[in-house]
């Protein structure tokens, strides 16, 4: 099933691909022959995912968008102290090529514009037998997960035409915040902007400062968390230059454009959002990346005010109807068809808020589901907060597994999820305890791939496994002895504690076997027509040690402790043979009853959490 994330972003992108408005930059003859048909969106998550449409892999000069990077270098090298004596932390209010210096100091308002840029550059000092630039190279390429090169052509183009950076780069060096020749670190930004890069480099980049300065893909810690926190304050203040402040209010997250076309954002802990279009605006931003920035802040709830607390996956556990099977006991034919194909249930369980990350990982994980999985089960009881993003893709997941003949079925006290979807339709089934939607789910299954009347509404005695290996006389004997019984719905059959009473066998109907702990009732199985009960109270000098209640109208067969008496006494072959049958189909649900165990005791678990 194709991730609703992936459908909306082509949606997107197909949508603002019409948007024709600005020209790719001119002022640098490299960059003005830029396509004005190239675009790309890409989104990293902080686990090292990319979602990607249009022209993801064309690469570009990443320009401006390099400053965060060298900046954060800078900031690595020599620390915020010194950094901060050479260029300040203001937003300049000015375009990015705007010489805007303080009076008296001469330091540049940010590391953003220009000057700041030029300036973050000549403090990256050669080290470990590397020259200054390799270092700036070293890193990019750390960030992005991938050897970067420069492209020669642009960066000689840079030489040529960049008068008016040369110019800041001279008047740095007057009031010394640079403190060697200017050319050099004037040809070493623009190497930096001539680095090339495409949309999934920039969005591992900005998922790399989402992530605390490591890089998701290949776990290389790049820079550290105080000199990502710095580059994000400065990114979110000054890194749209003049346009700052509007970005800000309508996207909500640190960003960074260039005049080549690029343009990333961050949302910490969380993602990297990157978009390629050479078209620019009037502050020289992407017009289609801003654009997208926008569309995307709003409908996916990304505003830093809106976003959740962590990005890490909502999937706490996942795994299939086989390893955590209901309590309902299955005659042997429908207990091999839960066997062959329990597999085809898919259960998840969430844990935290489910807003746009956590919707993310949520929809990812399904969206991976083999085309087998025909039933995916989503336990949402521990989930906290969930937004509007959230609701809008598991309405998409839900359409889309339907459309592939396949169904959501949800686990929900509380019905937040479960009223936004099953609003106006009847195809998603909401079950309050995991017991209740694993019994659907096998029921599901069994009608789907074991046939009809694999599941019989009414067994006659010599039918029911517990008397399989007696031969018809000795069956026909022990009917004999045998007392029928109904019972209405909700009427207990047998007490915890009641001494052994006979061996109990269900003609029709369903009874529920519970027992209480700490002053909890916990259900333990169904039994159903085919099946017995009853005999473990011979085991012990407790008696019966489950309660016993019918679920709807119950048939039953009973052959009476006193009748197992006569029979021991007088036909000791017949009670014999009786045992070692009974014996036989006990251990078989006694096994069952141990996979069993786990399963409740997680559920145990979580009802004390949820109640504390």
């Amino acid at each position: 099933m194709q991730s609703p994330i992936e459908s909306y972003l082509r949606r997107l992108h197909t949508e603002l691909s019409s948007l024709r408005d600005g020209t790719p930059y001119q002022d640098i003859p490299a960059t003005s022959h830029g396509n004005p048909d190239d675009f790309a969106i890409c989104l990293a998550t902080v686990d090292g995912y990319v979602y990607e449409v249009g022209d993801a892999d064309t690469e570009f000069s990443i320009q401006s968008v390099s400053k965060p990077f060298t900046y954060g270098l800078a900031l690595e090298d020599l620390g915020p102290e010194a950094v901060d004596e050479k260029i300040d932390v203001e937003p300049s209010g000015d375009a990015f090529n705007e010489i805007s210096l303080s009076e008296g100091t001469g330091r540049p308002a940010n590391a953003m514009i220009n000057a700041g840029a030029i300036a973050a550059t000549s403090l990256i000092k050669g080290s470990g037998g590397r020259q200054g630039f390799e270092r700036i190279l070293s890193t990019y390429s750390d960030f992005a997960g991938r050897q970067l090169k420069v492209r020669e052509s642009i960066y000689r183009s840079e030489i040529r035409t960049g008068h008016r950076n040369r110019a800041m780069a001279n008047l740095l060096r007057s009031f010394d915040v640079i403190e060697h020749d200017p050319e050099k670190a004037l040809r070493n930004y623009f190497r930096q902007c001539s680095v090339m890069v495409n949309a999934r480099d920039l969005a591992l980049m900005a998922a790399t400062l989402a992530n605390g300065g490591t890089q998701p893909v290949t776990g290389k810690e790049v820079m550290g968390i105080d000199s990502v926190q710095r580059v994000l304050s400065v990114m979110m203040t000054c890194g749209m230059y003049d346009d700052a402040g509007s970005w800000t209010s309508a996207v909500g997250m640190p960003a960074k454009s260039g005049v080549g076309g690029g343009l990333l954002a961050v949302l910490p802990g969380q993602l990297g959002l990157a978009v390629y279009s050479p078209p620019l605006n009037e502050h020289g931003s992407s017009v289609r990346g801003v654009a997208a920035s926008e569309r995307m802040a709003t409908d996916m709830e990304l505003h830093f005010v809106r976003a959740a607390r962590m990005g890490r996956s909502v999937i706490s556990e996942r795994y299939d109807l086989t390893e955590a099977p209901s309590g309902v006991r299955h005659n042997d034919d429908a207990a091999a068809v839960l066997e062959e194909h329990g597999h085809r249930a898919q259960i998840l369980e969430l844990n935290g808020d489910l807003l746009f990350a956590g919707a993310e990982s949520m929809v990812r994980a399904i969206s991976s589901l083999p085309e087998e999985a025909e039933l995916v089960i989503l336990d949402v009881r521990r989930v906290d907060e969930v937004g509007d993003v959230a609701l809008t893709m598991l309405a998409e997941v839900r359409d889309g597994l339907v459309a592939e003949k396949r169904r959501l079925i949800l686990i929900e006290t509380e019905g937040v999820i479960a009223d936004a979807m099953t609003a106006g339709r009847n195809d998603v089934p909401v079950f309050g305890t995991r017991n209740d939607a694993a019994e659907w789910a096998e029921e599901w299954i069994i009608a789907l791939h074991g046939g009809p009347g694999l599941v019989p509404d009414v067994v006659h005695l010599p039918d029911f496994p517990a008397v399989a290996p007696l031969d018809p006389e000795q069956i026909t004997e022990l009917e004999a002895l045998m007392e029928e019984r109904t019972y209405d719905d909700g009427q207990v059959i047998r007490r915890v504690g009641q001494k052994f009473g006979g061996v109990y066998f269900i003609l029709s109907g369903k009874v529920a076997t519970t027992s209480t702990q700490q002053g909890h009732r916990f259900r333990h199985a169904t039994l159903g027509a085919g099946m017995t009960f009853g005999e473990i109270a011979l085991g012990g000098d407790r008696g019966q040690s489950l309660r016993v209640t019918a679920e709807g109208r119950v048939q039953l067969k009973v052959l009476p402790a006193e009748a197992i008496a006569r029979v021991e006494e007088h036909d000791p072959s017949l009670a014999l043979s009786f045992w070692k049958a009974v014996a036989r189909d006990a251990y078989t649900r006694v096994e069952q009853s141990f996979r069993e165990a786990a399963v409740r005791e997680r559920d145990q678990t979580f009802h004390d959490e949820t109640n504390r």
